[in-house]
């Protein structure tokens, strides 16, 4: 009798499953990258945030099955919504100290990360893939070109404070 009803659980739920649980392993992923980088947000920040907001949309598809008879209702004001309470969670990873600013790749991570959790939760696992591998490649492959340019900056700036 328990296995029946797990099984028909499975079942009944296995495309919500599905869409969470896409959406928490392409946030750990892009977290397990911020987290070789030592970076403040890692793979559970990453994955709770993707998750969260393929949450959110599928709340938001399922009240608008639920109530798509009451006037005035729109579901699609959540999705929207979650943009804003990200935006939050970003602004609280920006941290302003010695005239450099930290936290901004980070708060942009998350930002891209929260996209990604609505594309699975709106079932377009293409379109969440696709961005996680370029969030990679732009956290990877831009760290790596930005190596050199860095080094050329900071000896410019010493030079300047030497001379002036």
């Amino acid at each position: 009798m328990y296995n029946i009803r797990m099984s028909q659980f499975f079942t009944q739920n296995s495309d919500l499953i599905l869409k969470l649980t896409v959406a928490v392993l392409l946030g750990m992923i892009i977290g397990a990258e911020r987290l070789l980088v030592h970076k403040e947000a890692g793979m559970k920040t990453h994955a709770l945030v993707s998750m969260g907001s393929a949450l959110f949309i599928l709340v938001s598809e399922l009240m608008a099955q639920k109530y798509i008879s009451l006037p005035g209702f729109n579901p699609t004001l959540i999705a929207s919504n979650v943009i804003v309470g990200i935006g939050f969670l970003g602004a609280g990873m920006i941290m302003f100290r010695d005239s450099r600013t930290r936290g901004l790749t980070t708060a942009g991570g998350l930002w891209v990360t929260a996209g990604i959790g609505m594309a699975c939760g709106f079932g377009l696992f293409n379109l969440a893939i696709i961005s996680t591998i370029l969030v990679l490649l732009i956290f990877v492959l831009l760290n790596i070109l930005e190596k050199p340019i860095m080094k050329i900056s900071d000896d410019n700036l010493i030079k300047e404070e030497r001379n002036g």
